[in-house]
């Protein structure tokens, strides 16, 4: 049986109707063979009584009898298919792939599903509709699940239109009752249009994958940039704290040093006097032993001979302003202590010169803002220099100051770090600084931190303030020709520094920023030609 089932075709145990291995095959007068299930079932359906192969009519329906030599002949078949199946595992479908619905047992992997049976097919199961004629007009789609789900509820025809009108899937029947007036697309238009749409969201969302993955890289090289800073300020610290303690040791033993010597000069020469004093004592002594034995003698030519000698007290040195003085100390320490001051001082001025050719490297291009600039301020063509005139340029405008001698520039900034210079020499009266851009610029103005401003201010000629909530009287060594103002938007930081001495001035720090800030200038009044001097934007010289 086995080696007789091994030369016949698969497609010889095949029932037409159903496409699976015969279950209880029938034979039928005109000779074909079907499942005996499968051929009662047409005939119920279908009138009148006749072959679905070969269309012979019956009178009266026949009596079937299962033909037992197919029956076996099928069955074993199915059990070497089985066999074979079981032999070929990675024909058999997995987890996530389509069954064949044809298998019976093992099911393998569906090749194809036709959307005319609505059943999905393995190789085998698949071929009468690459054979059989009426069968390869029927839709073959990749395996696909849930087939039913591709028909139309109402009408029981596939869905191959979308209505654009309703958004919905419909099929052919659909076009004709309930969607009649309705636009209409074949699907594979509608998927072409909706590729257009996914290929459009699929580069938006690319390029939101690359400003994200710039965006990681911005952070990235913030941190690295952050790093050196850091292990910049360190260097800078264990550097001057080094010099400092070093500094201080040194003038430690040194003072320790001087005092010690002079402390063992004071011992050697109260030592020399005490020596010299010794030694004048011993001769007295003397001389006081021999006058009382010279007063006891008998022998009076003796004593008369020798009385004048004895008589005169020997010569001594006059001690009389002679003293051994304590050393005086007073002001070593404080000496020492400004010797430390000075050497802190220097190293002060090697981190600030440092620190302003740094901060330097954020230099921008400033540009005043002629609609903000208060009618009296004549400002440059180029918009670097602004003073104060006597003439008024009546030229209203909604942004600008008053009565304030007051200008912003025309850039605003609201991330990062920017710096600029303003050459301020010659001038008596002047305000420097950034400002909020919401800040009030009708009535007196008071430029304070509370009302949105972070500057300073000279006023005579040598009152120089910053205008933190209450004013702080600023001390400056030297009197500024330029001034560097620097912001580091998100630390809160706004700093002033004297450009020519590489000094700091003053420092607003841990201020909350959260608006556009604009260089803010305030040339101060003419003075009857006194402030004349306009304010000047200078060009930042990038020192090596």
């Amino acid at each position: 049986m086995s080696a007789a089932s091994s030369l016949l075709s698969e497609e010889q145990f095949l029932c037409p109707i159903c496409l699976d291995v015969f279950t209880n095959p029938v034979a039928i007068p005109c000779g074909h063979n079907f499942c005996k299930n499968c051929i009662t079932q047409h005939w119920d359906i279908n009138a009148p009584c006749q072959c679905p192969m070969c269309k012979t009519r019956f009178q009266r329906r026949p009596v079937l009898h299962v033909n037992t030599f197919i029956s076996e002949m099928a069955a074993q078949f199915r059990k070497s298919a089985q066999m074979k199946a079981s032999s070929c595992p990675h024909r058999c479908a997995k987890a996530g792939e389509v069954p064949c619905d044809v298998c019976t047992g093992t099911k393998l992997k569906a090749l194809k599903s036709c959307l005319v049976c609505l059943v999905s097919y393995c190789e085998t199961h698949l071929e009468p509709h690459q054979r059989i004629t009426s069968l390869r007009r029927h839709k073959l789609i990749d395996p696909v699940e849930n087939l039913e789900g591709r028909m139309c509820k109402k009408h029981d025809r596939l869905l191959e239109l979308f209505c654009k009108s309703d958004h919905m899937f419909v099929c052919q029947f659909c076009t004709e009752t309930d969607h009649k007036l309705h636009h209409f697309v074949p699907l594979k238009e509608e998927c072409e249009e909706k590729k257009a749409e996914l290929g459009k969201t699929e580069a938006f969302i690319r390029q939101m994958i690359q400003e994200k993955q710039l965006k990681i890289q911005e952070i990235k090289h913030s941190v690295k940039l952050s790093k050196e800073d850091a292990d910049r300020e360190i260097a800078d610290s264990v550097r001057v704290f080094t010099a400092l303690m070093q500094s201080v040791a040194r003038g430690q033993a040194e003072l320790t040093d001087m005092i010690e010597k002079k402390q063992k000069t004071t011992e050697k020469q109260a030592k020399g006097f005490i020596k010299e004093l010794e030694q004048e004592i011993s001769e007295l002594m003397k001389r006081t032993t021999e006058m009382k034995q010279l007063s006891r003698t008998e022998d009076h030519l003796h004593l008369l001979q020798s009385f004048p000698s004895l008589n005169t007290p020997p010569h001594t040195k006059d001690w009389t302003e002679v003293s051994v003085h304590r050393s005086s100390y007073e002001g070593t320490v404080r000496r020492a202590v400004a010797q430390l001051e000075e050497t802190l001082s220097k190293e002060m001025e090697k981190l600030l010169e440092a620190e302003l050719k740094r901060i330097q490297q954020y230099a921008v291009d400033v540009t005043l803002d002629p609609h903000t600039a208060q009618t009296y301020l004549i400002l440059s063509d180029d918009g670097k220099q602004v003073n104060h005139g006597d003439v008024e340029v009546n030229l209203p405008h909604p942004e600008r100051f008053s009565p304030c001698a007051c200008v912003l520039g025309k850039e605003s900034f609201s991330s990062g770090r920017f710096y600029y210079e303003v050459q301020v020499k010659g001038k008596t009266d002047w305000d420097l600084g950034v400002a909020r851009g919401s800040i009030n610029r009708k009535g007196q103005i008071t430029a304070s931190l509370e009302n949105g401003y972070w500057s300073i201010w000279l006023r005579n000629g040598n009152e120089y303030k910053a205008l933190a909530g209450p004013r702080v009287l600023l001390s400056l060594k030297t009197k500024p020709q330029k001034v560097g103002v620097f912001v580091d938007y998100e630390e809160g930081l706004v700093s002033f520094y004297d450009v020519d001495a590489a000094a700091l001035i003053y420092s607003y720090t841990g201020c909350t920023i959260t608006e556009k800030l604009y260089p803010y200038f305030s040339p101060g009044l003419n003075h009857g030609c006194k402030n004349s001097t306009p304010l000047i934007i200078s060009p930042v010289n990038h020192t090596d």
